[in-house]
C-alpha cells in the first residue's frame, strides 16, 4: 500500500529555515506516511532549489513568487490521497505523525497548533490568540499548516492563484465545520516579529485580514504588505 501523504511546500529565499523544516519531516518518513514532497520554488535567489534536491523533493520552479499559485501547481502535481501543505519556515514537534496518522480517519481537514521559536510572553499571547482565531472561527493561517484529503481539496476548489491570503481563502471555503486541530504543534519562524515588533506586526496582519474581508484585493494587499 502506497504511503498516503504528499507534502507541498511553497518557498522563496528559504536556504536558512529549510534543512530543520526538512529534517522533522523525516519523522514522517519512517512512519510509512509520506510518499512524495514537492517544493514549489517562487524564483529563490539563494540555495533553496539545492537543498530541496539535496533532500529527495521534486522541485517545481515557477518564474514569480505567488504563494497561491505555488501550492495550486505544487497540489495539482501531488499523488498523495491527502494533502499536507507547510510552509518553509515551520517546523513539526516530534509526534505529529501520530496525530496526523490519527486524523487521516476523519472526514475534515486539520490544521496544527501553533507555536513559536521564542519563549517571550508577547510570542505566547500571539500564538494562543492564532489559536483561538483557529478554533473559534475556523480560520487557521498558513503557519498552521493544512492536512487535507485529495477530494476535499478537489471540492472547495483548492488554492486560489492569489500573492496573499490563500490560506484564508480556502479556509473560508472549508467552513469551521470541516476544519480541526490537530493534537500536534507547528513551531514557527517569530523573526519578522522580532524584527518588527510583536504588537506591530500583529497589528498588521490583524489589519491586512479586515481589509480582504471588506473587499481589497490579494494583488493590492501584497502590494501593501511587502512595503
Amino acid at each position: 500500500m502506497r504511503a498516503p501523504l504528499s507534502v507541498v511546500m511553497p518557498v522563496l529565499n528559504g536556504e536558512t529555515v529549510l534543512g530543520p523544516c526538512l529534517a522533522a519531516l523525516y519523522e514522517g518518513v519512517q512512519a510509512g506516511l509520506i510518499r512524495e514532497l514537492i517544493v514549489v520554488d517562487g524564483g529563490s535567489e539563494d540555495r533553496s532549489v539545492e537543498i530541496a534536491q539535496e533532500a529527495g523533493a521534486q522541485v517545481l520552479e515557477l518564474d514569480a513568487p505567488s504563494r497561491g499559485g505555488q501550492l495550486r501547481s505544487g497540489c495539482a502535481a501531488a499523488q498523495g490521497a491527502w494533502l499536507l501543505v507547510l510552509h518553509a519556515d515551520t517546523i513539526l514537534e516530534e509526534g505529529w505523525s501520530e496525530a496526523v496518522a490519527a486524523h487521516l480517519s476523519k472526514p475534515c481537514a486539520g490544521y496544527f497548533r501553533l507555536g513559536f521559536d521564542d519563549t517571550g510572553g508577547a510570542a505566547r499571547w500571539v500564538a494562543g490568540w492564532a489559536n483561538l482565531r483557529a478554533r473559534v472561527f475556523g480560520l487557521p493561517y498558513g503557519d498552521q499548516g493544512l492536512l487535507i484529503e485529495r477530494r476535499l481539496y478537489e471540492q472547495v476548489g483548492g488554492y486560489a492563484d492569489i500573492p496573499l491570503m490563500e490560506d484564508v481563502a480556502i479556509a473560508r471555503a472549508l467552513g469551521r465545520r470541516r476544519l480541526g486541530a490537530l493534537d500536534a504543534l507547528a513551531v514557527t519562524s517569530a523573526e519578522k516579529y522580532r524584527q518588527q515588533g510583536w504588537f506591530r506586526r500583529g497589528a498588521r496582519n490583524l489589519w491586512t485580514l479586515l481589509r480582504y474581508f471588506v473587499g481589497i484585493t490579494p494583488e493590492r494587499l501584497a502590494k501593501d504588505y511587502r512595503r
